[in-house]
């Protein structure tokens, strides 16, 4: 890639703002600059967001069934059409100079990176149908409005907590960008700290949707330290990240910030189906390898009562097919690690569990080492674990490629053994099983049957409720209505 590296300028309430203070983003492979990207610091953040209310008032105005259009036009936008980076004017960018440039800073194959614009697209296009499934009986009119009246005429209010949300958000995956999307939808403006690596995809979805008619003060987009985070969700009164296990700990009981962190997703074949896990193998292999293994609803482990082994190496023998291809290469599975120290940390917290009693089966079926380190970049090979007991440390942990442990564990045991969970694939007819899955509090995301643990129902909440997050149920009494039921 030969080029001129891209301006990309801050966007403070629609208006871009070229900061003296810039990070270079270069090309994963060969290191040449690919674009300069301006940071806010924190004193700019605090002001703009003091004038959130604005952002908000110019959504507001244009009213929900116009906005949802807009929303609607966006998707084909977003998906087709030659964009600029912020409005305004400045350089522009067609669906395929979006996937190179995205794919050179995130070490993404090209083939995903437009799958990921696909699943954006599909969520601006059903914008309507998410939201209503989201509010769960409530109207969207009522949102918008404060208030409204039920079938019986009573009176339900729900009040918005924030005219604007925050979100820290991350370079692992595209897809992830569907979470914050509905907050437009719901009159709410946005105020993000784009991804150091991925700051490609908040600029499109915000040129898309100011293309189609979205206010532009309705966006703010603040890219910028690490520090900035912090300022971001303390000024904000609602706000979501993407992190670490750290980031979620940290923010964990904050009632004001929505913590995306690990998935550590699981599949469970129950003891009425393991001995057919066989007809199965087809599920685990897409869940672990779905989107390069980069999402939190990828399967990071399968529990089994027995043959756990068995499993594992028929898993290895077809994940240790896939390696690394050039990142446009349509039949490109793996991404790259853009920070090569990282993966070679992945990989001695690997090798250390291996020592403490894991068994990698991968090793015997792939012809070199797991990490495959090229100095500007690096790849780690795709890895299936065994562990023979839940107790082993990485019988329950995620990584960001596909990486897989079976773990052998009676089933009576599991509930309580595999700890917090996003999505469980749980493969089982068992009426009594099924029941404690239901009942089971670890497990955000429960599928019965084998449904892929990537696979979402965007008419579902994925991690949180984003209307129940930004709105509080409220007693609201109108003088009219308290007075025909004094009457009655």
């Amino acid at each position: 890639m030969s080029q001129v590296p891209v301006k990309i300028p801050l966007l403070r309430w629609g208006k871009p703002y070229e900061s003296l203070d810039v990070v270079e983003l270069r090309d994963f492979e060969t290191g040449e600059p690919v674009a300069l990207l301006s940071q806010a610091n924190a004193a700019l953040v605090e002001r703009d967001l003091a004038r959130a209310a604005n952002a908000q008032a110019a959504l507001r105005a244009v009213g929900l069934d116009r906005l949802l259009d807009c929303l609607t036009r966006a998707a084909d936008l977003y998906e087709q059409a030659t964009l600029p980076i912020v409005p305004g004017g400045g350089p522009e960018l067609d669906p395929a100079a979006f996937v190179e440039l995205q794919a050179a800073t995130t070490g993404l194959p090209e083939r995903l990176c437009r799958t990921n614009m696909t699943k954006i697209a599909f969520v601006l296009r059903n914008l309507r149908e998410i939201l209503q499934a989201l509010a769960l009986g409530v109207r969207l009119d009522w949102l918008w409005h404060g208030y409204g009246r039920g079938p019986r005429g009573e009176v339900v209010s729900l009040q918005l907590q924030s005219p604007v949300l925050g979100a820290v958000l991350p370079n692992n995956s595209p897809g992830v960008h569907t979470l914050w999307l509905p907050a437009l939808a719901l009159g709410v403006a946005v105020a993000l700290k784009p991804g150091t690596q991925e700051p490609w995809t908040p600029y499109r979805v915000a040129a898309a949707m100011i293309a189609a008619g979205v206010p532009p003060e309705a966006f703010g987009l603040y890219p910028g330290a690490q520090e900035l985070s912090h300022t971001l969700l303390a000024h904000c009164p609602r706000s979501m990240i993407f992190g670490s296990a750290a980031t979620v700990q940290r923010y964990r009981g904050n009632p004001a910030v929505q913590v995306h962190g690990p998935g550590f997703s699981k599949i469970i074949l129950a003891d009425d189906q393991v001995d057919k896990w066989p007809e199965y193998i087809e599920l685990m292999t897409e869940s672990v390898v779905a989107n390069a293994g980069r999402s939190c609803i990828n399967c990071s482990s399968i529990w089994v009562s027995r043959h756990g082994r068995a499993i594992a190496e028929a898993l290895a023998e077809r994940l240790a097919r896939l390696v690394p291809r050039d990142r446009n290469d349509p039949e490109a599975n793996l991404a790259a690690f853009t920070n090569p120290a990282a993966a070679r940390q992945i990989n001695e917290l690997i090798e250390q569990g291996v020592r403490e009693g894991a068994e990698d089966v991968t090793a015997r079926f792939r012809s070199g080492p797991r990490l495959d380190d090229r100095g500007s970049h690096a790849y780690l090979l795709p890895t299936v674990l065994y562990c023979g007991s839940p107790e082993l440390r990485l019988a329950n942990q995620e990584f960001m490629f596909p990486f897989v442990s079976v773990v052998e564990c009676p089933q009576e045991r599991m509930l309580s053994a595999i700890g917090p969970t996003l999505v469980c694939t749980a493969v089982t007819e068992d009426d009594g099983f099924r029941r404690r899955l239901l009942d089971c509090t670890s497990i955000d995301r429960l599928n019965l049957g084998p449904v892929p643990t990537h696979r979402v129902d965007w008419r579902q909440p994925h991690e949180g409720n984003l209307i129940a997050f930004l709105f509080k149920h409220r007693a609201l009494q109108l003088a009219e209505a308290l007075d025909q039921v004094l009457t009655v």
